[in-house]
């Protein structure tokens, strides 16, 4: 899917050369990379609506340099707001003529877990497939698809994470759909490479499917594989864009209706309008203890593996009909006896000894909130939020299955609420993560039998999509569903690198052991101490924890200039584009010493090795390319206002790596021409 919005390649560029003084003074911007005079005044224009503390001025000084003075009105409420130059360098170094919305709740933690590409491939990547039986128009198919597009605001969304991160809404976007013959691919070779390429995510086309056709036989036989990034949509959000494309495939093309409202913009408006206090209060309280039982195995050896495995068990419909029965007797459903089992496995991992707390993170889906037709609303609505049990070996298991389900009804109402907040809300927000495993319950929603009845009308035949698997970023995420004859599938999806092969299989074994011993139990099933002596003979699963290598913060000299030459410092922190500052130092000749700092962190200072590579007349140009522009621009303030050095500061938007490099490229031209 690529975007048709004008100018969706242009990586926006702002200079800002900072005079040394106080915080209260105008500050001043030049806008670069802008075709005319109209989007300087769009960008000025959205300033002065969203920043009220400042007064917007755009100058034009008779060179066609577009220059934006903000002078800060500290009359105004809110003018020391703390994130205030976050936000304004967000709406700065966005593209002039785009809609905007922030991203919310569980949007936030895959983002930030995506961009600092440390999960590897393919680990931010969810996928659907489905069997389509009978005769297929691809034409139509194509021009369905796109026209779901057109009406669906989430299919023509990219993200923009320069400062503040935010989802982008572009007016149009075209579908990727690739073709393979039998013979070309395999179906598992398929779904591997194409869970294997990543998406641009500054880009719309976070969702993308892929056709492999079947051995030729007297009923065609066609494979539809669906990726989207995790980050966009869940697996309800997916199969409801699905519905739409059959309706539009039945309509000749085109879905019936305008554009859909509710949507994501709509869910952001609401998100944005709930006042957080209450959330505060509630996780103040019940955020995960430190001492919390969390791991899915007892601490032991690297693993000696790598990547991500999947491994998958079943409960027979008639073990599932069963537990369902128990569970409703007991006044629960089936996930709060998974959530259950899943507290015993994490309590016996731990070796606790007598009443402890468990700790493991619930998926919601957010779609039973308060907002019109949130049901219908494709988009990523919910959030993983932890849940926080005690499991105390002397009292009935029906107590803790009547615990998790009373916590889970608590947990609802905090879908929107993300995973920094929640970190930060109760007291842990410098620990990367609160929990170890992730159980996910999914209900997809079935293709409605009138949809089905037109299309077999049509002599085509589809079977309901299913999940084909994606990454995690937890060592273990637990997605439990019910299959095609109504057995409850269990999927383990796990780091390799932190639980084996042999440890998974063994935890999603033991959990379908307790769940089928739990439903042949005809009446009350014991205490937790009884249920747990079921795997008595089984091992407990070994865990590692993986330790990632820390980053070299030390400056590194790109390329060297000669003595006395300026410095061009480049700022890195997690999100920056990866290559775009090896692409700056190949697109860019000047004479200047070039050094790359980072990962560097909000209140970072410049390092002494740069201030001596100065020398006593050298001027300082720092660079910040997407989310490094808010810390270069921190650094270039205080950089004037310390040593007293000529100091520029240059920032972009979000780009590829050679678009922003190119931007950057020709911004450091313009300052060298301008200081000789």
């Amino acid at each position: 899917m690529s975007s048709h919005q004008p100018h969706a390649d242009t990586v926006p560029v702002v200079l800002h050369e900072p005079d040394g003084t106080s915080a209260a003074a105008p500050v001043l911007f030049e806008l670069c990379e802008l075709l005319d005079t109209a989007q300087a005044e769009a960008v000025a224009a959205r300033l002065a609506l969203r920043h009220r503390t400042c007064a917007v001025t755009l100058d034009d000084d008779g060179t066609g340099r577009h220059l934006l003075r903000l002078t800060p009105d500290r009359t105004a409420p809110g003018a020391a707001r703390p994130d205030a130059t976050e936000e304004l360098l967000a709406d700065l170094l966005q593209p002039p003529d785009v809609e905007t919305i922030p991203v919310t709740g569980h949007q936030r933690d895959l983002l930030t877990a995506a961009l600092t590409g440390q999960d590897g491939p393919g680990r931010h990547i969810e996928q659907l497939c489905w069997t389509w039986s009978g005769p297929l128009d691809v034409p139509l198919f194509t021009e369905s698809w796109q026209s779901v597009a057109e009406r669906e605001a989430v299919l023509r969304a990219a993200f923009d994470w320069t400062a503040a991160p935010r989802l982008v809404i572009h007016d149009h976007a075209s579908v990727e759909i690739a073709r393979h013959g039998a013979a070309g691919v395999g179906w598992s070779e398929l779904q591997r490479r194409d869970r294997e390429r990543e998406f641009a995510l500054h880009r719309p086309g976070l969702l993308r499917l892929a056709l492999l056709d079947g051995p030729p036989a007297v009923r065609p036989t066609t494979h539809v594989l669906m990726s989207y990034h995790r980050a966009l949509l869940d697996e309800r959000g997916a199969s409801l864009l699905v519905r739409e494309f059959y309706r539009a495939y039945l309509a000749g093309g085109s879905v019936p209706g305008g554009e859909r409202r509710p949507d994501i913009r709509d869910h952001a408006a609401w998100v944005a309008g709930l006042a957080p206090d209450g959330a505060r209060q509630f996780w103040a309280g019940a955020g995960p203890p430190r001492h919390a039982a969390v791991s899915p195995g007892r601490p032991g050896g690297t693993t000696h593996q790598g990547g991500t495995g999947r491994v998958q068990r079943r409960l027979r419909p008639h073990h599932t009909a069963r537990l369902r029965a128990w569970a409703a007797l007991q006044g629960a459903g089936e996930s709060s006896v998974l959530h259950a089992v899943w507290a015993l496995l994490l309590y016996r991992a731990a070796g606790a000894r007598g009443a402890a707390p468990v700790s493991f993170d619930v998926h919601f889906s957010g779609r039973d909130l308060a907002l019109r037709d949130a049901a219908a609303v494709p988009g990523l609505l919910g959030s993983a939020l932890p849940m926080t049990v005690t499991v105390d070996p002397a009292v009935p298991v029906e107590e803790l299955l009547w615990q998790v389900r009373d916590a889970a009804l608590d947990l609802s109402s905090y879908a929107w609420v993300s995973g920094d907040r929640v970190r930060r809300w109760s007291g842990r927000e410098h620990d990367p993560r609160l929990t170890d495993t992730l159980v996910r319950f999914d209900a997809r929603p079935e293709l409605p039998p009138a949809l089905l009845s037109e299309l077999a009308a049509r002599d085509i035949e589809v079977d309901a999509p299913r999940g084909a698997g994606g990454g995690t970023s937890l060592p273990v995420t637990l997605v439990a569903q019910h299959d095609g004859s109504d057995g409850l599938l269990l999927t383990a999806t796990h780091d390799r690198a932190e639980l084996s092969d042999a440890d998974a299989a063994q935890t999603l074994s033991q959990c379908v052991h307790l769940l089928r011993s739990l439903s042949d139990r005809p009446g009350p099933a014991g205490t937790v101490g009884e249920v747990l002596a079921l795997l008595e003979s089984s091992g407990v699963p070994r865990a590692a924890r993986h330790s990632r290598t820390a980053p070299d913060t030390a400056p590194r000299v790109l390329r060297g200039g000669g003595p006395g030459a300026d410095v061009i410092c480049l700022v890195t922190v997690p999100g920056v584009v990866p290559g775009v500052y090896e692409a700056l130092v190949r697109a860019y000749d000047g004479p200047e010493h070039v050094v790359s700092l980072g990962p560097v962190g909000p209140t970072a200072t410049l390092p002494a090795a740069v201030t001596r590579l100065l020398g006593p007349r050298g001027r300082l140009v720092v660079c910040g390319s997407g989310p490094a522009a808010s810390v270069a621009y921190a650094l270039g303030r205080a950089a004037a206002a310390g040593t007293g050095a000529v100091t520029s500061v240059v920032m972009t938007g979000v780009g590829d790596a050679e678009s922003s490099a190119s931007a950057l490229a020709r911004a450091l031209v313009r300052l060298r021409e301008r200081y000789g």
